[in-house]
């Protein structure tokens, strides 16, 4: 009774309706389906020929999108390069516990020993290890080759050519000469071996390989400016200081009454921290 007083006429059809062609539905798939109806079918060798193709541009696609990985000397990995290349944790470490005992890698077998990675791995990324020309053409252990060089048979810096610091690993045309260009806006050169760091595109391992055959031998001369005394004049004379930063330094200078340590100098503001060894070198405090 419910059905009849609940809904209104409209709903009531529309019930009987839905019921009916639910009813027709289940009757109709009693019956025999046409002749040659077979339902939906896929030729097999087309199906797997259209999958090989899907497979093909899928792995062309991978590749294509892959970042290139360019040759690289294995033993300037850091954590982040290890963990792009595919290394873990554990091999990462290794690595760079074995280079801070200041031993070197010459070989991907020595690569492999030191990291313990495996086969598979070492087969793909070792394609990519560019050592220099003279461990390829050298027949001497990884321990000789450590061997420093004395500071008397080191090039002086300030009298050294192009072509000389192109033999440098890492060094090329461009850097060796815009080596030579800073050295050369310094009448006299170059005070320390600290003011590569000045020069554009070099990284800390080039240099430290510059520095294993070039040194700073005849420093030019200059006189010590008196960081407790010197003028706003005198500190802008002084490399990566302009006069704002000149000024900073005096007012904490009068607040503190006089530096300690030059080091107090990273606590003024907007001060250079990364430059403070190059700027320490004009510095005294007498």
């Amino acid at each position: 009774m419910k059905f009849y007083t609940y809904f209104s006429n409209q709903q009531r059809l529309a019930v009987v309706g839905l019921i009916l062609v639910i009813v027709f539905l289940e009757v109709l798939s009693i019956f025999p389906k046409p002749n040659g109806y077979d339902g939906f079918q896929v030729d097999l060798e087309s199906y797997l020929k259209f999958q090989n193709e899907i497979t093909q541009q899928i792995v062309l696609n991978e590749i294509k999108s892959a970042p290139k990985i360019y040759p690289f000397n294995p033993n300037f990995i850091t954590d982040y390069k290890g963990y792009k290349l595919g290394m873990n944790s554990k091999e990462i470490n290794r690595l760079l516990l074995y280079r801070a005992q200041n031993k070197w890698i010459n070989s991907a077998k020595e690569f492999q020993n030191v990291t313990k990675v495996s086969d598979s791995f070492l087969h793909i990324i070792s394609l990519n290890f560019k050592f220099p020309d003279w461990v390829k053409n050298s027949n001497k252990t990884s321990v000789s080759l450590e061997r420093p060089i004395s500071f008397e048979d080191k090039i002086d810096l300030n009298i050294t050519t192009v072509n000389e610091l192109q033999k440098v690993y890492g060094v090329g045309f461009v850097l060796s000469n815009r080596i030579i260009k800073l050295r050369d806006s310094f009448i006299g050169g170059f005070i320390s071996d600290i003011q590569l760091q000045d020069v554009r595109g070099l990284t800390p391992e080039t240099i430290e390989n510059i520095r294993k055959q070039f040194s700073v031998k005849t420093p030019r001369t200059y006189l010590k400016i008196s960081l407790n005394t010197a003028t706003v004049d005198q500190l802008v004379t002084i490399q990566h200081i302009d006069y704002e930063l000149a000024y900073e330094i005096i007012e904490l200078r009068m607040l503190k009454e006089g530096y300690k340590i030059i080091d107090e100098l990273t606590k003024v503001k907007g001060f250079p921290v990364k430059k403070l060894e190059i700027i320490k070198l004009y510095l005294t405090l007498n």
